[in-house]
């Protein structure tokens, strides 16, 4: 079965880090897009950024720029998003999705999503 498993949530003070996780299991990430998004309670979901296996590109929003940096192991089949300097601001549910068919940034499709995992950060 085909599936996305995002880990690494928790709650952190502003200003912490915390490194997220998105697992592919049931296929490969090769030629894939993969991107990160987050949904607060409320709101849109937000696209936080992107990463293409087929070109290297990789995107994200303004407002995580510079903060977060998302990369791919190949050997693990496995997805990262490494924010730091956490704002309360970034509380939300994220979420991983992958465009197995276009492969490129920013996503086009979304063939796959991963169930979630919470990101609070709050003092």
């Amino acid at each position: 079965q085909e599936q996305l498993v995002e880990s690494g949530g928790g709650l952190v003070q502003p200003g912490g880090s915390l490194r997220l996780s998105c697992a592919a299991s049931g296929f490969t990430l090769d030629h894939s897009a993969i991107g990160w998004f987050r949904q607060a309670p409320g709101n849109e979901r937000e696209g936080v950024s992107c990463i293409s296996s087929s070109d290297g590109s990789t995107s994200y929003a303004d407002s995580v720029k510079g903060r977060f940096t998302i990369s791919m192991d190949n050997a693990k089949n496995t997805v990262y998003l490494q924010m730091k300097s956490l704002k309360p601001e970034d509380t939300a549910v994220y979420y991983c999705v992958t465009d197995r068919i276009i492969g490129t940034c920013p996503l086009t499709r979304n063939d796959y999503w991963g169930q979630g995992t919470q990101v609070t950060v709050s003092s």
